[in-house]
C-alpha cells in the first residue's frame, strides 16, 4: 500500500486523516490499513510494553503530623489611648434579669461588628446590638463585672472612656491594656497645678502592692503614669496634661467618686514566678 504522505496521529485535538471522525487513534486501528510485515512490528511492540509499578501511579499519603497544642489567647487587647468619650443613652435591667447599657457613640460606629470588643471606663465589654443610624451600640454587663468596676455608678447623660480592641495596624501608643479591671480606687484629691491636673487615689493594698513609681496603670481604662506611691496613706497620684484632660472623664470626676484600676500585667507574672518556685529551681540547675 502506497502512502502519498506520512500519515499523521491525533493527539490533542489534532484530526487523524485514516479515521475523520475519531477522536484518538489506537495502535490497533493503525496498524489495520497497514502491511503485514508493520503490523507485525506494532504487536511486538504492544506486547513488549511493561506495565509501570504501582508505586509510581499511587501518590504516598504524607506522613502523619502530630496535631498543634490548643493554646488559650488574649482575646482582645487595647492600648488605654482613649479615642473617644461615649453618651450613656440608657442602662438597666431588660430582660432575663440581663442588664444592658446602650452608648452613644461615633467613632466606634465606623467599622463595629456584633461580637466586638469594646472598652468602656477601662472594662472590656461585648457589643451585643448597634444602630449606625442612631450611632449608638448596647453592650451586656454580668453581675460580676458591677460587683467589680465603677460601671453601676453610671447614669443616662454619663461620659465614659471608649477604644476599640486593637487591630494588627494600630500603632501601639499607650501600654497593654486587656480591660480586666482590677478593682476600684476612691479620688481623694484633685488639684491644679498651671494647666495640669494631680490626682490621688486611694486603692486597697491588695493593690497597690503592683503600683510603682513611674509605672503604668490604666485608670478608667486611660494609659497613666504613677509618679508617686504613699505606702502609709495607701494611694498613689498621676498627673493629667491639658490635652488628656480634655479626652478623657477622670477630670470630670469629683473628690469621693471611684475609678477603674488596671495594674500593669507584668507585676502579676513576676509575682506568679516568684511563688512559684521558679527562682530556687534555676539556682538548683
Amino acid at each position: 500500500m502506497a502512502l502519498s504522505s506520512p500519515p499523521t496521529f491525533l493527539y490533542g485535538h489534532r484530526r487523524n486523516p485514516f479515521f475523520p471522525t475519531a477522536k484518538t487513534t489506537s495502535i490497533s486501528d493503525i496498524s489495520a490499513i497497514l502491511s503485514p510485515k508493520i503490523h507485525s512490528k506494532l504487536l511486538g511492540l504492544r506486547t513488549s510494553l511493561k506495565q509501570p509499578p504501582l508505586s509510581s501511579i499511587f501518590i504516598k499519603s504524607p506522613k502523619p503530623q502530630n496535631p498543634k497544642p490548643i493554646t488559650n489567647s488574649i482575646r482582645s487587647l487595647f492600648t488605654g489611648i482613649v479615642e473617644e468619650m461615649g453618651s450613656i443613652k440608657q442602662l438597666g435591667f431588660d430582660q432575663d434579669n440581663s442588664f444592658t447599657m446602650k452608648i452613644g457613640a461615633k467613632i466606634m460606629l465606623e467599622d463595629i461588628h456584633l461580637g466586638d470588643s469594646i472598652s468602656v471606663n477601662g472594662t472590656c465589654l461585648t457589643v451585643t446590638e448597634y444602630d449606625t443610624v442612631l450611632t449608638e451600640f448596647s453592650v451586656g454587663l454580668a453581675p460580676e463585672t458591677l460587683r467589680k468596676t465603677s460601671l453601676s455608678e453610671l447614669e443616662i447623660g454619663s461620659l465614659v472612656n471608649l477604644e476599640r480592641a486593637l487591630s494588627p495596624s494600630t500603632r501601639m501608643g499607650g501600654h497593654f491594656v486587656q480591660g480586666h479591671v482590677d478593682g476600684t480606687g476612691e479620688i481623694v484629691e484633685m488639684a491644679p497645678e498651671g494647666d495640669s491636673l494631680w490626682v490621688k487615689v486611694k486603692v486597697g493594698r491588695d493593690l497597690l502592692k503592683y503600683i510603682v513609681p513611674k509605672g503604668f496603670i490604666a485608670i478608667d481604662g486611660t494609659s497613666l503614669t504613677v509618679v508617686d506611691v504613699f505606702d502609709e496613706e495607701v494611694c498613689f497620684n498621676f498627673m493629667m496634661v491639658a490635652y488628656t484632660q480634655q479626652n478623657v472623664v477622670i477630670p470630670l470626676k469629683k473628690v469621693g467618686q471611684k475609678v477603674n484600676l488596671e495594674v500593669d500585667i507584668l507585676g502579676k507574672y513576676v509575682e506568679r514566678l516568684l511563688s512559684s518556685g521558679f527562682v530556687e529551681s534555676i539556682k538548683s540547675s
